[in-house]
């Protein structure tokens, strides 16, 4: 390479120096890159002869003209001095990962281990992109801990569109739930509420509930309470007649409740509650009517249902219909409500004491608070027979159901 540069150079010293100025600046900008490349790559010998190269060319040029010998050292400082600048720039642009953009959010270690463990792949996300979505939970009023909860109800939530129609969205759900405030429980009660279809999904829905009479106030709660009523509300003709034979006007306060209810409901799953009820001697007016008094039926379990209804008639000899008088019988815990207070008020009776759990004060003692039950009942009695009905309690209260541990629970989706 050294011979070869030394002939070329004897080759352009018989040229004119402008002609010679013009080629040396540039093979000797191509010399320094090519030098600097092997400062890094190659041995310590090569380095050496370039730079031998280099000087021979500098003493060989310097008779030429000023502005060239400017130039060879204006780029000889610009090669061996760093720029202040790029220093500068390196220091202010370190290696960020997610992590960092969740601290820098304001979240802890404790919630950003929260975070990366509901939903491991964020450690792969694209930093603008998630920076810009946390920039929209920041301008909603959210918080870290609340970034925490609304990763924990939906784990790929970051993972979601949420720039599409994002304000004109919010304007619309805001001017529905009344507030700013109002808006933020319900996204973090269903953070999707952010990624609907405003127009093919939201809208329709909400103008279906107006024109069913649930407006205002009570379309808002309702959307509070249950937070997948948008993505799965459907209102068949089949589910309008059952609305209907329920006997529930639209000035009633078990109205709202009976329309979403039924709305988010399969038909398959109401027709199987229903006859689920049939089963204990009612017949389908009592169950429709029992619906609309009390809606909340229509989200216990076939087998709740089953087992209180067994208690009730079985242990507590008492008619079916009761429920419809008292529906709290079938939402009350068998094994850590019914059952020890029933046995509690067997003991009271087998020692002759009084005041006892019969006749309408076994709806009054279901129906109290714990607390209440042990002052009205166990309390009030004198200290050792208090401590005898209290050891009876308690051991009621923790018999566990019978081959509760292999229990197979069978998920069939929502709802209920």
């Amino acid at each position: 390479m050294a011979s070869c540069l030394k002939r070329r150079t004897s080759n352009l010293l018989s040229q004119k120096p402008r002609i010679l100025s013009s080629f040396f600046a540039e093979r000797w900008f191509g010399m320094l890159a090519y030098q600097d490349h092997l400062a890094h790559k190659t041995n310590t010998s090569i380095i050496k002869n370039l730079a031998l190269i280099k000087y021979g060319l500098t003493a060989s040029f310097s008779t030429f003209s000023d502005s060239t010998n400017e130039l060879v050292e204006e780029a000889e400082a610009s090669t061996n001095i760093p720029d202040e600048k790029d220093v500068a720039l390196q220091d202010q642009l370190p290696s960020k990962t997610c992590q960092d953009l969740f601290i820098q959010w304001g979240c802890n270690n404790h919630e950003t281990s929260q975070i990366f463990e509901r939903m491991p792949s964020l450690h792969k996300a694209k930093l603008d992109k998630l920076q810009s979505k946390l920039q929209i939970l920041h301008d909603l009023g959210f918080t870290s801990s609340d970034l925490v909860k609304i990763i924990s109800c939906r784990p790929r939530f970051l993972k979601s569109r949420l720039n599409n129609c994002l304000d004109e969205r919010v304007n619309y759900l805001e001017n529905i739930f009344g507030s700013k405030q109002t808006l933020q429980k319900a996204i973090l009660r269903n953070p999707s509420i952010l990624t609907y279809d405003l127009k093919k999904m939201i809208k329709p829905t909400v103008e279906l509930y107006k024109s069913m009479g649930i407006t205002g106030d009570d379309l808002a709660l309702m959307l509070l309470s249950r937070p997948t009523i948008i993505p799965r509300t459907s209102l068949t003709p089949e589910k309008l007649d059952f609305i209907k034979r329920t006997g529930a006007s639209r000035d009633s306060k078990m109205y709202k409740y009976v329309v979403t209810l039924m709305a988010i409901s399969r038909i398959e799953t109401i027709r199987e509650k229903i006859a689920n009820l049939e089963k204990f001697g009612f017949v389908e007016d009592e169950v429709f009517r029992l619906l609309g008094t009390s809606p909340l039926v229509l989200t216990l379990s076939v087998d709740k249902v089953q087992r209180n209804m067994t208690f009730v008639v079985a242990s507590m000899k008492l008619q079916a219909r009761v429920v419809l008088s008292h529906p709290f019988l079938l939402y009350n815990n068998l094994e850590t409500v019914m059952k020890p207070r029933m046995i509690v008020a067997g003991k009271i009776e087998d020692l002759g004491l009084v005041p006892r759990i019969e006749g309408f004060k076994v709806f009054t003692a279901l129906r109290m608070t714990e607390k209440r039950f042990l002052k009205a009942f166990i309390d009030c009695h004198p200290l050792e027979i208090s401590k005898v009905l209290m050891e009876c309690y308690l051991d009621a209260k923790h018999v566990k159901r019978l081959a509760e541990e292999s229990k197979k629970i069978l998920h069939k989706g929502f709802p209920f």
